[in-house]
């Protein structure tokens, strides 16, 4: 027996980077799918008769399943093994984006999205396993490492720009549509080139999994809509109140519980905690930077959307090139706080760059430079701060302990982006009762936006130098 299973393992390893590719395929499309539909919004808005405000539901649907299930799909990882929660995961994937692509409503469309998010939510958690269990040599970890983040940020950056593409150049249903090809490929060669995974012995706490799903999605759900509603609405202020009452009962039970989804012990594992922090604010950094640089280039700039995507590609090349043959090395010799700790200095000097780019700036001058410190930064910060929050996990905590990392990073992003666009508003709401041209008004929301998002990187750099510790 012990033969056979060592001949099986060994069969695996032969194949560990094809098995990569798949690994950072999905890692590409999961990111890809919560920013490819940007560029689009006004096609879809058009022929499926959105109203303005329903728009935004395009992405929150998204967001909300993906961010409230991610816990879930950690747990579900670990008892029925990885690699079944990760084929699981594509198919649900596969067809949602078929119903997404071949939407004939609003409520179908957001349907759609939803079962994507739900989808992510199973791939996400077990990939990372998967990569963890396939390459066990430290060496090899770290440029697997490479290749997995790599593909994370080039998935956000080059949404934006084959959004574009695909919007101008064939139909806004290719936005959904293209993941069927790749997720059928996927599919095929799943079951030859990743491991099967070990399953832990344990019961689902499914009323806990369902607590703490409402009240995840429950969060997500008053973040987003709070631009809305406001933030001190009846709506808001009751669904947030509903949230934390949620997640106080699930503390609760979690304490209780003979078989808890989320044993409350795995928060003793070291850097847990201080790498979700800091994983949670570089999201709230990140993704209001990347938003709102979109919006400044095609708002301010005025470029047209294929433009856009072009003054994109040099953050997503950096991306990709530094954390592929860089960042790996970097975190070998000098350990993933260090790098952590650069990487976002980078991002907050970024960000503090572009919070004084004027309305008559110019792509060459102010945002190439600020841009590639950008990039820079988050090629550094992205792997060692998952290393960080999974360093002391135990292995058979794995998929719990990527399910955790993925919520704090998405729920982070959610929360930064609502918070950020809602001052970022506000902004260019009283600079227009002061008399500002719209173009200038519109800027200074923008500088306010990426004001905010170096606060909350500059307070992830604190968290990182103060709470994080390297192993020796």
């Amino acid at each position: 027996m012990n033969t056979a299973m060592s001949m099986a393992a060994n069969a695996y390893y032969g194949k560990r980077w094809a098995a990569l590719a798949l690994l950072c395929t999905a890692q590409f499309m999961v990111i890809m799918d919560t920013s490819i539909i940007g560029v689009a919004l006004p096609a879809i808005k058009e022929e499926l008769q959105y109203t303005q405000s329903g728009l935004q539901w395009i992405f929150n649907a998204y967001v909300v399943l993906f961010g409230g299930l991610l816990l879930l799909g950690g747990r579900l990882s670990d008892l029925f093994g990885a690699r079944k929660l990760f084929l699981w995961g594509f198919a649900i994937l596969t067809i949602s984006s078929l119903l997404a692509g071949l939407a004939w409503s609003p409520a179908s469309l957001n349907t759609g999205r939803a079962l994507q998010g739900l989808g992510s939510a199973l791939i996400a958690p077990s990939a990372m396993t998967l990569l963890m269990s396939t390459f066990t040599d430290p060496k090899e970890l770290g440029k697997a490492f490479g290749f997995w983040g790599a593909s994370a940020a080039a998935g956000g950056s080059a949404g934006v720009f084959l959004g574009g593409v695909i919007t101008e150049w064939l139909d806004w249903r290719w936005v959904f549509l293209v993941n069927i090809p790749i997720g059928l490929i996927v599919l095929a060669l799943g079951k030859q080139y990743l491991l099967p995974g070990k399953k832990v012995e344990g019961k689902i706490d499914w009323a806990g999994a369902i607590q703490s799903t409402v009240a995840l999605i429950t969060l997500v759900y008053a973040i987003v809509s709070a631009e809305s509603a406001g933030w001190i609405s009846v709506q808001t202020i009751g669904i947030l109140a509903a949230s934390i009452s949620l997640f106080i009962v699930f503390i609760i039970r979690q304490k209780n519980s003979q078989s808890p989804i989320l044993p409350l012990s795995i928060f003793k594992a070291p850097n847990l905690s201080a790498g979700n922090i800091s994983m949670a604010l570089m999201a709230a950094a990140w993704i209001p930077l990347w938003f709102f640089l979109n919006l400044y280039l095609q708002q301010i700039l005025q470029l047209n959307a294929f433009q856009s995507g072009l003054a994109l590609l040099p953050m997503t090349i950096i991306i990709m090139i530094v954390m592929v043959g860089l960042t790996g090395k970097l975190v070998g010799k000098f350990g993933f706080k260090t790098n952590l700790v650069a990487g976002l200095v980078s991002l907050t000097l970024s960000l503090i760059l572009f919070s004084f780019v004027p309305d008559s700036g110019t792509y060459m001058g102010n945002v190439l430079p600020a841009s590639i410190l950008g990039a820079l930064g988050m090629s550094l910060a992205y792997i060692p701060g998952t290393m960080a929050s999974m360093s002391g996990a135990k292995p058979e905590e794995t998929g719990l302990a990527s399910g955790i990392v993925n919520t704090s990073y998405q729920i982070g992003s959610a929360i930064g982006l609502a918070v950020v666009a809602v001052f970022a508003a506000s902004v260019t709401k009283a600079s227009l009762a002061d008399g500002l041209a719209e173009k200038a008004a519109l800027n200074e929301g923008f500088q306010s936006a990426f004001g905010l998002a170096a606060c909350f990187s500059a307070i992830a750099v604190l968290v990182a130098i103060l709470k994080i510790r390297q192993p020796k």
